[in-house]
């Protein structure tokens, strides 16, 4: 049994490598008349200086959507971005997920150590601890040589 989305799903990537590892996973899964919403958290400080300026994560944010546009246009569903902004990514992720009216989050959970989770957090594990829509962790799928 293969799992797919007919309906709508927000998909979080955080760099364009993740964004077009997890497209690459949705795209045969994203049935006809699916939508998926690709959001590029934009992490606020919270009265603080941000880490970038807003044209510098704009512009980041429109590489992140490109690299996930690609594996993504051959599946028969809809893709949209959208840049988000906020002081807690999941949190954001979530408030987003219940503005589109979204049937879940969907991501391929990235490959870090565990003193990176430690000083960081780990977002995929609290994606799913404070989910307040379904959350599918997706298998990465392996790019065939060409040769």
């Amino acid at each position: 049994m293969t799992l797919t989305f007919d309906g709508t799903v927000v998909v979080p990537a955080a760099d364009p490598n993740d964004g077009e590892r997890t497209a690459r996973a949705l795209a045969p899964r994203l049935a006809p008349g699916g939508r998926a919403v690709v959001v590029y958290v934009v992490e606020k400080a919270g009265g603080a200086p941000d880490k970038t300026s807003v044209e510098q994560s704009e512009e980041y944010a429109a590489d992140v959507f490109e690299a996930a546009r690609g594996p993504l246009e051959v599946s028969d569903g809809t893709v949209e971005t959208e840049i988000l902004y906020g002081t807690d990514i999941v949190e954001t992720i979530f408030d987003a997920a219940g503005e589109l009216n979204a049937d879940g989050v969907v991501f391929v959970p990235r490959e870090s150590n565990r003193l990176a989770e430690l000083l960081t957090g780990d977002v995929a594990l609290k994606l799913v601890k404070e989910a307040s829509v379904p959350v599918v962790s997706l298998p990465e799928v392996e790019i065939e040589d060409a040769d």
